[in-house]
C-alpha cells in the first residue's frame, strides 16, 4: 500500500501529551497488522538533544545507531516495539545546519536560501526519506511545541505543503489540545481549544482528529461543542483523560472507534485490531505485594529526567503483579547526611543509581552503593551506576584509598573509572560519546547471564569512560566479578559483587529496550530480587 502519514500538533500548552497520542496511534495501527515508522521534528536549535540539561528537556534516549534524541522516542519504541534510528529525530538546528552546509559549498548556485522553499522542502525530504527506508505503512510525525510557537512555523507549513502534494487520503492531521478546568466556576473550558485550532486553520490546516486532554471526566456537551465550534466531526473528538497508567491509552482510544476512524479517514481497509496482549496489561493485577525501588539520582526535580528507568521499574513490576512505589532520592542529600533522605533511602527495598555527568551530587551516591552492598539490598547500577559500585567496591573493599574516576578528579592517583582512550582527543561535546547498541559477552555462571537466559547480547550505551583494566586482577581478588566483556575483552561492561544477592553494576542502559509487553531482563531481576528482599524484611 502507498505509505501514509500522520501529523500530531499540539496546542494551548506544552506536556500534553502528543508523544503517548502518536505513539499510542502508533500501536494501534500495528495491532491492525501494519507497518508503522515515527518521527518527532523539536523545534530547538540545538543539533540534538545530547548537549540539553536533563533538568530542562528530561531525558536523552539513545537509539541503535547512536542518535541522541528526544525522550518521547522512547514512549514510541515502548508502544510500537520497533528500534527506531536517528532518521526519527530531527532539529531545527539539524536541518539549518545542512542547508548552510550546502550554501557553503555552492549547492544553490548562487539563489536567496530563504525559509520557503528550502527549509520546507528540507523537512518535507527528511519525511520522504524515513518513509522510503523504514517501507512503513504509516509514518506518524509529531511536531514538537505547540501551534503558536515561532519556532514551529516551518513545520507547519511543511505539513501543510506535504498534505497537498500527497492528498487528504494520505495525509492526516492530529491535534492534541488542553481543556482547562475553572475551579471557581467548576467546569472544563473549550476555547483555548477553539483558539488553538483557528491557529491552524490560519496556517492552511484542517485537524481531522481532535484530542481534548483533561484531568477529569470531559462531558458529552464538550465534544459536541469542540465539533461545532472547530469543524470537525463529533466522532473525531476524542475525549483523552488522564489514566493512572500510559500504557491504557491504547485501549482507551480503541473504545471511541480510532481504529475504524483512521480506516475512514485515511481510506484503507479496515481490520479489526488485535489488543489482546494491551488489554492483558491493562488487566495485570498489580496488588500481590507493594515494593519501594529507590532512584538515587541529582536530576530528580524533573520528572522526566529517569523516564526511561521509572517505565522499566514500573513494567517489570506489572508483570511480577506487584505494586511498585518509585522513590526518587536527592544524592547531594544524602551527602549532607539530611535524615529524612537517608530515611526514604533505608526504607527501599531496591536501590538504582542511574546515568549521569559531572561530580555534583557523586559522593551521596557512593555512600548509597555502599549502603546497598552491606546492607544487602538489591543493587542495579545504570551506566554512571556502574562505575558507582565499582569505586565503592573500590575503596572499602579492595582498599584502595581515595579510588575515583578521572571524571570527577583529573589528577587522582588512583582512577578506577578513567577517560576511554578513543575519546581522548576529543573536544566537540555533541555527538561524540560511545553511542549506541554494542555487543556484550556474559560469563558463563554468572547473574546476568541467568537473567538474559543467553550469552551474546546488545545494549545501548552513551559514555566517554570506562572501568580501567589497570585495577582489573586487584578488584577480581577481592570478589568483584566481571561477568560481561566487548568482544574483544577490552572493555568491562558488567560487574557484580561476589557476596551480595543482587548487586550488577552496567555500563549500558537497558532501560532503553525495556518494553510494557516485554520487561528487559536486568529490571525484571531486580524486582523478583526486591520482592525476595522485602519478604525476608
Amino acid at each position: 500500500m502507498q505509505t501514509k502519514y500522520i501529523f500530531v500538533t499540539g496546542g494551548v500548552c506544552s506536556g500534553l501529551g502528543k508523544g503517548i497520542a502518536s505513539a499510542s496511534m502508533g500501536a494501534i495501527l500495528k495491532a491492525m497488522g501494519k507497518s508503522v515508522f515515527v518521527m518527532k521534528f523539536d523545534a530547538y536549535l540545538n543539533v540534538d538533544p545530547g548537549t540539553m540539561n536533563p533538568l530542562r528537556h528530561g531525558e536523552v534516549f539513545v537509539t541503535d545507531d547512536g542518535a541522541e534524541t528526544d525522550l518521547d522516542l522512547g514512549h514510541y519504541e515502548r508502544f510500537i516495539d520497533i528500534p527506531l534510528s536517528k532518521l526519527s529525530i530531527s532539529c531545527t538546528g539539524q536541518i539549518y545546519e545542512k542547508i548552510l552546509l550546502k550554501e557553503r559549498n555552492g549547492d544553490f548556485l548562487g539563489k536567496d536560501i530563504q525559509i520557503i522553499p528550502h527549509v520546507t522542502n528540507e523537512i518535507k525530504q527528511r519525511i520522504e526519506n524515513a518513509a522510503k527506508v523504514s517501507k512503513a505503512d504509516f509514518v506518524i510525525i509529531e511536531i514538537g511545541g505547540t501551534v503558536g510557537d515561532i519556532e514551529v512555523e516551518p513545520y507547519l507549513e511543511s505539513a501543510r505543503q506535504f498534505h497537498r502534494e500527497k492528498g487528504h487520503e494520505n495525509v492526516l492531521f492530529s491535534h492534541v489540545t488542553l481543556l482547562p478546568y475553572l475551579q471557581v466556576t467548576n467546569e472544563l473550558k473549550t476555547k483555548p481549544t477553539q483558539a488553538s485550532v483557528r491557529e491552524l486553520q490560519r496556517r492552511g490546516i484542517q485537524p481531522d482528529i481532535i484530542f481534548a486532554r483533561a484531568d477529569s471526566s470531559i462531558p458529552k456537551e464538550l465534544t459536541e461543542k469542540i465539533s461545532l465550534f472547530c469543524d470537525v466531526e463529533e466522532e473525531a473528538v476524542i475525549p483523552n483523560e488522564t489514566l493512572n497508567n500510559i500504557y491504557d491509552v491504547p485501549c482507551m482510544l480503541e473504545t471511541f472507534n480510532m481504529s475504524r476512524l483512521l480506516s475512514k479517514k485515511l481510506s484503507f481497509p479496515y481490520k479489526k485490531p488485535v489488543m489482546t496482549e494491551w488489554n492483558r496489561l491493562s488487566k495485570l493485577n498489580t496488588g500481590k505485594k507493594n515494593i519501594t525501588i529507590a532512584i538515587v539520582g541529582k536530576y530528580i526535580s524533573h520528572g522526566d529526567a529517569y523516564i526511561s528507568v521509572h517505565e522499566a521499574v514500573r513494567s517489570a513490576a506489572m508483570h511480577n503483579k506487584s505494586a511498585v512505589k518509585i522513590e526518587y532520592i536527592d544524592s547531594e542529600k544524602l551527602e549532607k547526611k539530611d535524615k529524612k533522605e537517608w530515611k526514604r533511602l533505608e526504607s527501599s527495598d531496591g536501590i538504582i543509581v542511574p546515568g549521569g555527568f559531572g561530580d555534583r551530587g557523586i559522593e551521596g551516591k557512593i555512600l548509597a552503593a555502599q549502603y546497598a552492598r552491606e546492607q544487602k539490598v538489591p543493587y542495579l547500577g545504570l551506566c554512571l551506576g556502574m562505575q558507582i559500585a565499582t569505586i565503592e567496591f573500590a575503596r572499602n573493599v579492595a582498599g584502595i584509598k581515595g579510588a575515583t574516576s578521572e571524571e570527577f578528579s583529573p589528577k587522582a592517583k588512583h582512577q578506577v573509572i578513567h577517560f576511554m582512550p578513543d575519546q581522548k582527543n576529543l573536544r566537540k561535546k555533541g555527538g561524540t560519546m560511545r553511542l549506541g547498541a554494542y555487543p556484550c559477552t556474559l560469563k558463563a555462571g554468572s547473574k546476568v547471564k541467568e537473567l538474559y537466559k543467553k550469552q551474546k547480547i546488545s545494549e545501548r550505551h552513551r559514555h566517554r569512560y570506562e572501568f580501567n583494566n589497570t585495577y582489573r586482577s586487584q578488584l577480581e581478588k577481592n570478589g568483584l566479578k566481571i561477568t560481561g566483556m566487548s568482544p574483544n575483552k577490552h572493555i568491562v561492561e558488567i560487574v557484580e559483587n561476589a557476596d551480595h544477592p543482587f548487586m550488577i553494576g552496567v555500563q549500558f542502559h537497558p532501560e532503553f529496550q525495556s518494553r510494557p509487553l516485554r520487561p528487559h531482563p536486568l529490571f525484571d531481576g531486580l524486582i523478583k530480587a526486591a520482592l525476595n528482599s522485602s519478604s525476608r524484611g
